[in-house]
């Protein structure tokens, strides 16, 4: 495994890189008992405001705070300004995809990809066949992750189209910094995020059924129990609208209404935060409490949108991601601005026999996996775990991918032992509908625990403040 990873504070000579440098006379200048100080004053205010996510798999009820890092993570506009046309590019491609699964099928005639990979997909909807969406638009709200290779190139490492989580973290991140920090936004001119709700609203309104001027729209939620019901209820709360469960909706004359005290209410488009299978218990899952009979009904008559649109997750499909570069050539006819990950694809025979000889090297994702579930990360491995996985490839190979291990940047982290790098990733939220816009930054998840490579909430990780700053010459 190649060791060397990017240092986004400090250059390979030892300089501090220029946009770090402001954050770096001020940090030198500061008694570390100051910094300890603050940081239980954010874990204090974190607990009190309630910003905890819930843990699957351990006493039910419990819930956890996501630990969230003093020191931020700073792009330089110029920097930002390539990631934002990057993923715009990127997001536009797989929209088009999207439309193109569900009617022309124009790429898999073409042999670009091939119809397996697609009509075999588990996330493939046939129910979404020939349905028209507003603006051709699929996936209106994407937390792409990027992360940077040992190089300092940034690459995506996986597209998160169906319900993306996290930007509540970002907002909140933000007004905490400021509230412990606030002569540092002094120092640095840094870009604003705290109108995501107001465009997130605005890109919902542009999408609306036709002919509806003025949209209902609502956040539907599982509920209380689930992990991300924290940013459920501070999104609708921000945004100005309705939180709602299944059970406060309800069909009539393929129309979609809210209960209300004043009663029914139309509702014309829902910011979905339920998995595709859940949704509508007539069309999917019918044993589904959390979801509204007829839903697809009425969305096939074109008199409701959901956010994100049923069947998007064929698009963000581990064993789809390595075709997103051709993608943006077969749809739009440019060459990708931000690369992917190596990726092997374990269905096929040769890249099969590369993985299961390099199995110490690599890092073994199942395709419908998410949240670092399922995974192999072989250099930190032992013997008899990458033995379980070679019997899981061989069984099933169509269900694995592997990646060579990233050398994921690292940033400075406040952690026990003082200022020590840690990794990083990236997950800015792109909003596409009347246009395509992007919240500047985007989450910062970073991997705690020294030398871990995830960066996974519900695998111990954090989270930072992400600045993007207009002009680090002036900072």
């Amino acid at each position: 495994m190649n060791t060397a990873f990017y240092d986004e504070m400090t250059a390979a000579d030892g300089q501090t890189r220029e946009h770090y440098q402001a954050f770096q006379n001020w940090l030198s200048i500061i008694p570390p008992q100051y910094i300890a100080q603050k940081r239980t004053e954010a874990d204090s205010a974190f607990h009190r405001v309630g910003i905890t996510f819930a843990v699957y798999g351990e006493d039910r009820g419990q819930e956890r705070m996501i630990p969230f890092d003093i020191i931020p993570r700073i792009i330089p506009a110029g920097e930002w300004s390539k990631i934002e046309t990057g993923l715009t590019q990127r997001v536009r491609a797989l929209n088009a995809f999207i439309h193109d699964v569900y009617h022309e099928h124009r790429i898999v005639k073409a042999g670009v990809i091939p119809a397996e990979h697609i009509f075999g997909n588990a996330q493939y909807r046939p129910e979404m066949q020939d349905i028209n969406v507003p603006m051709n638009v699929y996936t209106h709200i994407a937390g792409i992750d990027i992360v940077r290779d040992g190089a300092g190139e940034y690459c995506v490492l996986e597209d998160n189209l169906r319900v993306p989580s996290g930007v509540s973290y970002m907002l909140e991140n933000r007004k905490m910094m400021i509230r412990l920090f606030p002569e540092l936004f002094g120092r640095y001119p840094v870009e604003p995020v705290d109108h995501y709700p107001d465009m997130l609203l605005d890109n919902l309104r542009s999408v609306a059924p036709n002919n509806v001027d003025d949209p209902v729209i609502v956040v539907l939620t599982p509920g209380a129990a689930n992990s991300a019901y924290f940013e459920h209820a501070f999104l609708a709360q921000q945004m100005g609208v309705e939180l709602v469960e299944g059970r406060d909706l309800f069909v009539h004359d393929k129309t979609l209404f809210m209960r209300t005290t004043r009663g029914p209410q139309r509702v014309d488009v829902i910011y979905r935060r339920i998995d595709d299978d859940f949704l509508d218990p007539l069309a999917f899952r019918a044993d589904s409490m959390l979801g509204i009979p007829g839903l697809l009904s009425v969305y096939r008559a074109g008199r409701v949108t959901l956010a994100n649109a049923i069947g998007g997750g064929v698009a963000d499909d581990k064993s789809i991601y390595p075709f997103v570069p051709d993608m943006i050539k077969f749809y739009l006819g440019e060459e990708p601005l931000i690369a992917n990950v190596q990726t092997f694809q374990c269905r096929r025979a040769a890249e099969r026999d590369h993985v299961l000889a390099h199995l110490k090297d690599l890092v073994v994702k199942e395709t419908h996996n998410s949240g670092g579930y399922g995974m192999l990360i072989g250099p930190a491995a032992t013997k008899a775990e990458i033995e379980e996985f070679r019997t899981r490839i061989l069984a099933d190979p169509a269900r694995y991918i592997a990646q060579p291990t990233l050398a994921l940047s690292a940033c400075p982290t406040y952690v026990d032992a003082g200022i020590a790098p840690r990794h990083i990733d990236l997950r800015p939220f792109v909003l596409s509908g009347r246009d395509v816009r992007i919240a500047p930054g985007g989450l910062t998840r970073v991997a705690l625990r020294a030398g871990s490579l995830v960066v996974n909430s519900s695998q111990g990780g954090g989270t930072k403040d992400t600045w993007v700053v207009r002009d680090p010459a002036a900072a």
